[in-house]
């Protein structure tokens, strides 16, 4: 991430951001992306709506431009109301807005996650999750670290899973689940303990089979097919590469 964001000069290789070698022309990529890392990089002693202004003045933009672009980002992260506070005043989830919209007031080709839900709520992580769909969905590329696996289905139309470093499996999530089976039947009892698991292909026929496979336990319990997650995924090829 530090690469391609050009913070790190690459000691060997070479990677291109925007069709642009980060090495050869550093500042050409910064014109053209934006980093939003783990830590809220926002002036707490100043208003949400001051934060804006002086990150668009300080992006070249006069001084009406710069207040309007702040107006039209407050109202896109739902931080109209909250304007006039000071940040030090703002929850988790309405810091982690804001730094987002610091982000976008330059309206970046590119624009650079880390792990920008660790540490939120439920609701404040789903509530992100769908403002980073709609940028995406505007335009945006946006590309994003994260340790929460659902969050990478959720969102992402590409996925690279690493493991000690490299890269493991890049896919899509449909493609990267279908590397591990069709999923299975499971047997639980009442209480949700898990009592037999059966795998199959996904077909009628191995479903039923699996079925009757598991009636021959006697147990009264609920039955359910559950799919392979990212999570399995995750596992199964670490488990793999480590072998």
């Amino acid at each position: 991430m530090n690469i391609l964001t050009t913070l790190v000069r690459p000691d060997d290789g070479h990677a291109h951001v925007a069709g642009i070698d980060v090495a050869a022309d550093p500042v050409s990529v910064t014109q053209r992306i934006a980093f939003t890392g783990q830590a809220a990089a926002v002036d707490e002693r100043l208003t949400a709506r001051e934060n804006l202004v002086m990150f668009a003045r300080l992006s070249g933009l006069p001084g009406r431009a710069a207040g309007a672009r702040a107006e039209d980002l407050l109202d896109r992260f739902a931080l109209s109301e909250a304007s006039g506070r000071r940040v030090g005043t703002f929850s988790g989830g309405m810091r982690r807005r804001l730094d987002l919209a610091l982000s976008l007031v330059a309206q970046p080709e590119v624009l650079f996650l880390d792990e920008p839900t660790t540490g939120l709520d439920t609701r404040s992580r789903r509530e992100l999750w769908q403002i980073i769909a709609s940028l995406a969905g505007s335009g945006t590329t946006v590309f994003l670290t994260t340790q929460y696996l659902e969050e990478a289905d959720q969102l992402a139309d590409r996925i690279a899973v690493l493991n000690d470093g490299r890269v493991a499996a890049l896919g899509t999530a449909d493609e990267l689940k279908a590397r591990i089976g069709g999923g299975s039947v499971v047997l639980r009892e009442h209480d949700g303990t898990l009592r037999r698991e059966v795998p199959t292909d996904g077909t009628i026929a191995s479903i039923r089979r699996a079925l009757d496979d598991l009636e021959q336990d006697n147990v009264d319990g609920e039955i359910a097919i559950e799919h392979p997650t990212l999570d399995d995924v995750f596992l199964a090829l670490t488990e793999k590469e480590t072998v």
